[in-house]
């Protein structure tokens, strides 16, 4: 009989311990995402609250072009990057994990692999494919998130 309140209440413990809401990673994170279809630079902050800010601004139809214009276009999009972040809204997101979404949402924002520690922002523009932005974790956000 002792043997059976044992294994009940290392299931019940194993129940309850998968059944705890899951806790969002916090920290800061760069990606960049550079194509002649699109390119998007992003930062991303998740607090201890586990509330969420995020800013991606974009160029889309970039096209083939030069190195040297190529990297004015980087530094357009950093400094709109640096102009726009505090202006960024806090949010809540549901988080079951793995993936991020909007409250009650079922399209994934964010995705974390908590065994690689990688992040990815989900960047949705107009009626063309999602793409998945792979994310750097960083201590500071700085000028320059192309450097990286």
């Amino acid at each position: 009989m002792h043997r059976y309140a044992i294994l009940l209440l290392i299931g019940l413990g194993t129940l309850v311990a998968c059944s705890r809401p899951a806790h969002p990673p916090v920290g800061r994170w760069i990606g960049n995402y550079d194509t002649p279809d699109v390119m998007v630079d992003a930062r991303l902050e998740i607090t201890k609250d586990g509330i969420v800010r995020a800013s991606a601004p974009d160029l889309l139809d970039v096209g083939e072009i030069s190195n040297a214009t190529r990297a004015v276009m980087h530094a357009r999009l950093a400094d709109d990057l640096a102009e726009s972040w505090d202006a960024a809204e806090p949010r809540s997101m549901d988080f079951d994990g793995r993936v991020f979404r909007k409250p009650g949402g079922v399209a994934p924002q964010m995705e974390w692999n908590p065994g690689t520690k990688q992040m990815k922002l989900v960047f949705y523009f107009g009626t063309k494919r999602s793409i998945r932005i792979p994310m750097r974790a960083v201590e500071n956000f700085d000028s320059d998130p192309w450097s990286h």
